[in-house]
């Protein structure tokens, strides 16, 4: 049996233990948290490939990964690690990344700042 040559994104985050549910990776996808190759991810049914760069504003932070395999089901948490890698800032071409930033207040909201 040949590896896939692409999966859904809401389903990747899962194999690749960023969300515990498809559910909770299309809230993570709702709330305008994941990013692929610098595109706002819109729908759980995107297709993601290897290579691709995935953006994900999780907990507080932001973490950027590669994919370099794709996974056939979710596994232990050193399993999930064997198919991407962190990538630093260095690593990011500065003039093409956009920021991710909290969604502004909707009006009437007030403003959170610290």
């Amino acid at each position: 049996m040949s590896a896939p040559q692409a999966i859904r994104i809401d389903r990747l985050l899962v194999y690749l233990r960023f969300a515990r549910t498809r559910s909770a990776a299309s809230a993570l996808i709702a709330a305008h948290a994941l990013r692929r190759n610098r595109v706002p991810v819109r729908r759980g049914s995107e297709p993601a490939r290897v290579g691709d760069v995935l953006t994900l504003a999780l907990g507080g932070r932001v973490r950027v990964i590669e994919l370099i395999a794709l996974p056939a089901r979710r596994g232990s948490a050193a399993e999930a690690l064997a198919h991407y890698r962190e990538v630093d800032g260095a690593g990011l071409d500065p003039t093409s990344q956009m920021p991710i930033a909290a969604a502004p207040p909707a009006p009437g909201q007030p403003c959170k700042d610290p």
